[in-house]
C-alpha cells in the first residue's frame, strides 16, 4: 500500500471486517483504486469456509451484471470503428425479432442505445427464468429460436426496466457484427489488451479453477451456509468471474479517461468512455440514480459516483469510481448482501484520504502562439445597459470563454483546421456550435460569432495580438 490511501488503512480494514461481521457473510474481497493504482487491497472471512481458505486480491469471484459494462464497451467499439451505429434498431441485426410481441409500437423502437442504456422496454430476463429453482436461459440461439416468447413490457424510450434479456441480445449482435464468438471477441478486444488475464468466461482454464471461491445461498435459520445451487450458462450480461486485481485495472482504465492529457487506449477512446459514464436520464425520482451507457451514475452526499453492480446465487459485486478525484472501490462477496453499499463507503474514505493531502502545483501550460492574437474581453451590445462581457482565456490548457457574472459558467473551444473556427465543447448548451472569430485586413481580431451572437473584441481594453 502506498500514497495517502495507505494511511486509511486501518480504517478500511475495520470498514470491510465490520461489513462481513455484521451481515454474517462467509468472506469478501476488496480493494480501492487511486489513479492507475491498487492502492489498498485486503480480505475478510473465507473464500472457502469448509477448507478455511481466505479470500486475497487474486481469488475469483462471479462479478455477474458487472459483464454488462464489457458487453457495452465491446458495442462502443464497434460503434468506433463504423461498423454499427448506436441508433440502429437491434432487428436489423438480429431479424428473428421481427416475431417478437411489441404491443406498443413497432419494434425499430428497440434500438441497440436504448438496450444499453435500459430503456428498451424488453422484459428483465429471458423468457423461463425462475430464479427460485435457479432457472435461466443463457443461451442466446435458443432464446432467438422461439421469439415469440420475447416480448416488450412497456414502449421504448418511456421508463427504466433493468433487461438482463437486452445485454444477452446485445452481446449477439457483437458476435454478428464482428465476426468472432462473444467470449473470444471480449477476451481477445479488452481483456487481454488491459492485462486482465485472470478474468474470464466459464470453461475457465485451468490455473484459474483453483482460485475460485465457493459461494454460498442466503441465510436462512441459522450460521451455517448452503452452497449457492449451480448456475447454468451465462455469457453477455453476466458470465464473468474476475479478481480485485484485474477489476483495478478495469476502473483505472476507466479513470484514465478523465486524467489531463487524456490519452486514448487502444481498446475504447477516452471520449468514448466519458460517453458511456455521461448520464442519459434519470432512473428515480428521488434524483438520485441516472443511467448513461452501461454505467449507472449514483448521487450520494453530493458525489456522482459512476458504479455498476452484480448479483448471482453465491455472489453480490460492484464497482465504484469518482472521475474528479480519481479514487474508485472494489467489493466483492461470495454471499448475498448489499455490495453496493460496502463499495461506496470504501470508495468514500478513499475520496476523503486523497481530498486531505496538499496537491502539487504544476507550471501552467504556456499558450500556443496561435491562440495569444484571440484572448482578451468581448461584449455583446444591446441587452439593457450593461450588455453581455466575456473574457476569452487560455485556462487549464484550453482555450475558454468565461463570464465574470457567472463564475461557475465555462465554454471550453475545440479547434478545428480553419485556425478562426473553433466549436464548442461539451459542458455547456453551447456544445457543438461553431464559434467564429473575425479579423480586419491586418490580421487584428475585431468580433466573434459565438453560436447565434456576434461579440466584439474591447480594443481599449486588451493588447493587440
Amino acid at each position: 500500500m502506498t500514497g495517502l490511501v495507505a494511511a486509511g488503512a486501518s480504517e478500511l480494514e475495520a470498514k470491510l471486517d465490520g461489513f462481513v461481521r455484521e451481515n454474517r457473510l462467509p468472506g469478501a474481497a476488496a480493494g480501492v483504486v487511486h489513479g492507475d493504482e491498487l492502492a489498498w487491497v485486503a480480505g475478510a472471512g473465507f473464500a472457502d469456509t469448509r477448507a478455511q481458505a481466505p479470500g486475497h486480491p487474486g481469488t475469483l469471484y462471479r462479478i455477474a451484471s458487472i459483464t454488462k459494462t464489457f458487453t457495452g464497451t465491446a458495442v462502443m467499439q464497434l460503434r468506433d470503428a463504423g461498423r454499427l451505429d448506436l441508433d440502429d434498431p437491434a432487428v436489423a441485426y438480429l431479424p428473428e425479432l421481427r416475431s417478437a410481441v411489441s404491443p406498443f409500437t413497432a419494434i425499430e423502437a428497440v434500438t441497440i442505445r436504448r438496450m444499453l442504456s435500459h430503456e428498451s422496454g424488453l422484459a428483465t430476463e429471458p423468457p423461463g427464468t425462475d430464479w427460485s429453482v435457479p432457472a435461466y436461459q443463457g443461451e442466446v440461439d435458443l432464446t432467438l429460436a422461439h421469439p415469440g416468447d420475447i416480448v416488450l413490457m412497456v414502449p421504448p424510450n418511456t421508463q427504466h426496466k433493468y433487461s438482463g434479456l437486452a445485454y444477452q441480445l446485445l452481446g449477439e449482435i457483437v458476435t454478428r457484427v464482428s465476426g468472432i464468438a462473444y467470449p473470444r471477441y471480449v477476451r481477445e478486444s479488452i481483456l487481454d489488451p488491459l492485462g486482465m488475464s485472470a478474468t474470464g468466461f466459464e470453461p475457465l482454464a485451468e490455473p484459474l479453477l483453483n482460485r475460485r471461491a465457493t459461494g454460498y445461498g442466503w441465510r436462512a435459520l441459522s450460521d451455517e451456509l448452503d452452497l449457492a445451487p449451480p448456475m447454468s450458462p451465462v455469457w453477455a450480461e453476466g458470465g464473468l468471474w474476475s479478481c480485485v486485481e484485474d477489476l483495478a485495472r478495469w476502473i483505472s482504465f476507466q479513470l484514465r479517461a478523465y486524467q489531463e492529457p487524456a490519452a486514448d487506449s487502444p481498446v475504447l477512446a477516452a471520449a468514448s468512455l466519458r460517453e458511456m459514464h455521461k448520464s442519459r436520464y434519470l432512473a428515480d425520482d428521488g434524483w438520485t440514480t441516472a443511467w448513461g451507457i452501461s454505467w449507472c451514475g449514483n448521487r450520494r452526499d453530493d458525489v456522482i459516483w459512476i458504479w455498476h453492480s452484480g448479483g448471482l446465487p453465491g455472489f453480490t459485486t460492484t464497482v465504484c469510481f469518482d472521475p474528479g478525484k480519481q479514487v474508485g472501490a472494489i467489493a466483492l462477496l461470495n454471499g448475498t448482501s448489499s455490495s453496493a453499499e460496502l463499495a461506496f463507503d470504501l470508495a468514500s474514505i478513499a475520496r476523503r484520504l486523497t481530498s486531505s493531502g496538499t496537491s502539487s502545483i504544476e507550471v501552467p501550460a504556456p499558450t500556443p502562439g496561435q491562440y495569444r492574437p484571440l484572448l482578451g474581453i468581448y461584449a455583446r451590445p444591446g441587452l439593457g445597459r450593461h450588455g453581455w462581457v466575456l473574457r476569452l482565456e487560455w485556462r487549464d490548457g484550453k482555450l475558454a470563454f468565461v463570464s465574470p457574472e457567472m463564475p461557475s459558467w465555462r465554454l471550453a473551444l475545440q479547434p478545428t483546421a480553419n485556425p478562426d473556427v473553433f466549436i464548442a465543447e461539451p459542458g455547456s448548451n453551447f456544445s457543438g456550435e461553431n464559434v467564429i472569430f473575425r479579423r480586419r485586413d491586418d490580421g487584428h481580431v475585431t468580433s466573434v460569432l459565438l453560436v447565434e451572437s456576434t461579440f466584439i473584441r474591447l480594443d481599449h481594453l486588451t493588447t493587440p495580438g
